[in-house]
């Protein structure tokens, strides 16, 4: 809008002047969704609703709404799946330290409601780590009934991104133009 509003005339009806304005000009002609019906019209209307259109559009976790302590209490309930793949036993106690950090500070200074929430222990996530490993390493492996791929002759991706550069010899050998 470059114009101010004219003082005799209400907000209102400026605004549907300048709507008017817009749609003679066809500022709103090919909008994406255009003849397309509002989404939510009809359905109920739901607490928070703009929060849940929100995660949805960002594609975010609901559990980023949680309270801390509950968010703390998910990440030790998923801690033995979240080092279970992990190579070592030190990268195991490298994430559970960083867990009991976030408990520790925030029981140093809580916020929001209040669900217990205590400390992990690392022996006992380990011991869980290296139960599985040992259960792993038992299973008999499964042979891939598919055959192996193989790799056209020729060379690989390099060899696209530098053939306009190479010449053939008649010897068969490949040389950088130079």
């Amino acid at each position: 809008m470059t114009e101010r509003k004219p003082a005799h005339l209400d907000s209102d009806t400026w605004v549907e002047v300048q709507i008017r304005a817009a749609q003679q000009r066809g500022e709103f002609d090919d909008l994406p969704d255009a003849g397309k019906p509002l989404p939510g019209v009809g359905e109920p209307v739901e607490d928070l609703w703009w929060v849940k259109g929100y995660l949805r559009r960002e594609t975010l976790s609901a559990e980023l709404t949680l309270p801390a302590s509950l968010q703390l209490r998910r990440q030790v309930e998923r801690l033995p799946d979240e080092v279970r793949e992990l190579p070592s036993e030190r990268m195991v106690r490298d994430v559970t330290k960083a867990l009991n950090e976030r408990i520790a500070q925030w029981l140093s200074a809580p916020s929001g409601p209040w669900f217990a929430v205590g400390p992990v222990d690392a022996d006992e996530v380990v011991r869980q780590w290296r139960s599985h490993r040992q259960t792993e390493m038992a299973k008999p492996a499964v042979e891939d009934p598919s055959p192996p791929t193989r790799v056209a002759a020729g060379g690989g991706w390099w060899r696209s991104l530098t053939r306009p550069l190479r010449r053939r010899h008649a010897g068969g050998t490949d040389t950088f133009r130079g």
